[in-house]
């Protein structure tokens, strides 16, 4: 059964990964049909798997492959506690406390590829990360506290049986919309993607070719698909719905959820490092705790 189910959540994993790459290349430049954006993954794929590997001078080859191959390694484990389809691979009771970890250690792995390339750009964009993370982290820390106070429970099962009657989302939107800030965030995209931005030559995988851009890609997608699973059982209600059954219920609203992250990096432009960071404390980290402050009283005995 865990096989079982771990094995579900893998290939669900690869399906709504490449479901985001081709919505994602859709809504690119020159606009692609539905067939071309499709495909568009598994050509890109292809054309890394044959490229030549790029080395700068000097660089830490082990700490860069560390840092690729982190990156996916983390979004997979961080997808092992959610109940996405129904049961997770694991139970945890403080599964929330496990999936804000793994979001943590992609802040080591892209910091590791900054690193070990020896080059400039990259290393920028490691520290912009950095920054990125210091701003995003602890509003996103107190979204999970306030979902994990409205249910009595740090487990993702929980939360789920908490929602029965009213979704989180319902009230706590601040929360729900503030998640969805960090979702982004965590996964470098769209107007948090400076970390990648072109005024510094692509940054963190500047200098990333061949098979370890395509681990170091993929790894990102995977990101923004687990971001948008964990809004399901946090806000979402997990697999309630009507008609449909719950194995189904769980995968379209995180569809729905990774669509609109999906669609977000391509309408809303790039915010730049330091004003985010003035906004997270000015804005977001009060907003956050209201919305805790909220939750606490109303869920007091």
């Amino acid at each position: 059964m865990a096989a079982g189910t771990a094995a579900g959540t893998a290939l669900g994993m690869a399906v709504l990964t490449w479901g985001a790459a081709a919505f994602d290349a859709a809504l690119g430049a020159g606009r692609r049909s539905w067939r071309a954006a499709a495909v568009a993954p598994f050509r890109e794929g292809a054309r890394l798997v044959v490229q030549q590997r790029r080395r700068t001078d000097r660089a830490d080859v082990l700490l860069t492959r560390a840092g690729v191959v982190a990156l996916p390694a983390a979004a997979l484990l961080a997808a092992v506690v959610l109940p996405v389809g129904g049961a997770p691979v694991l139970d945890l009771g403080a599964g929330v406390v496990w999936f804000n970890a793994m979001e943590v250690c992609v802040w080591g792995a892209l910091w590791l590829v900054g690193w070990g390339g020896n080059a400039v750009w990259p290393l920028v964009g490691g520290y912009r990360f950095l920054a990125q993370g210091l701003a995003y982290e602890l509003p996103h820390m107190f979204v999970l506290i306030t979902a994990g106070v409205g249910a009595g429970s740090l487990r993702f099962a929980d939360l789920v049986a908490a929602q029965r009657g009213l979704w989180f989302v319902v009230w706590m939107p601040v929360a729900f919309v503030v998640y969805l800030v960090s979702a982004v965030a965590m996964a470098f995209w769209g107007p948090m993607g400076q970390p990648v931005g072109r005024d510094v030559c692509g940054g963190v995988p500047g200098e990333l070719g061949g098979p370890d851009r395509l681990v170091f890609l993929a790894g990102r997608h995977a990101l923004l698909v687990v971001a948008a699973a964990g809004a399901v059982p946090l806000f979402l209600g997990g697999t309630a719905g009507p008609v449909l059954p719950g194995w189904v219920w769980g995968p379209v609203k995180t569809a729905a959820v990774l669509a609109v992250l999906v669609l977000a990096g391509h309408r809303l432009p790039v915010v730049r490092m330091d004003r985010f960071v003035q906004f997270a404390w000015v804005v977001l980290i009060p907003a956050t705790l209201v919305q805790l402050l909220v939750v606490a009283v109303a869920v007091l005995p």
